[in-house]
């Protein structure tokens, strides 16, 4: 088990597998609100599922339409589990605690590069927590 310390920027606690992107995304045009999946043709993250992952990525990107966007995945069930950003912008932060979906930023390493896709996450929006949870199959050697 390891722990990193954050900034807590919507409360709640979800566990589950990450799905991390070194890309901006935009909820808005960038991620279908009734599927859940990334529209945005050329993003790393084309064609798949946000809903139920642990999404970590740098930032959002778009305008303020991103807030209702995330609200409405949110509503229909589709939206992400958690969110760890590294700097969180003003345009998901609305979004994120209406949406009651659990984010942190500004951990104490870089999420983009710690964090890999499929490795267990638990994102404690209470305490700005993000804790990787170790297996067998899911270590980072460089964190060790």
């Amino acid at each position: 088990m390891k722990i990193f310390k954050g900034r807590s920027i919507s409360k709640g606690i979800a566990e589950g597998e990450a799905l991390v992107t070194s890309q901006p995304l935009s909820f808005f045009g960038g991620v279908d609100p009734e599927t859940g999946c990334v529209v945005e043709k050329d993003h790393e993250l084309f064609g798949i599922s946000i809903t139920d992952k642990i999404l970590v990525m740098p930032a959002t990107k778009g305008s303020t339409a991103s807030t209702w966007a995330l609200i409405r995945l949110s509503e229909n069930k589709l939206a992400p589990k958690a969110i760890v950003t590294t700097n969180t912008d003003a345009i998901i932060i609305a979004g994120v605690i209406i949406g009651q979906i659990p984010t942190v930023d500004q951990i104490s390493v870089d999420p983009i590069t710690t964090f890999k896709t499929g490795q267990k996450l638990k994102v404690n929006g209470d305490k700005g927590e993000v804790e990787m949870i170790l297996s067998e199959s899911n270590v980072n050697p460089s964190i060790k």
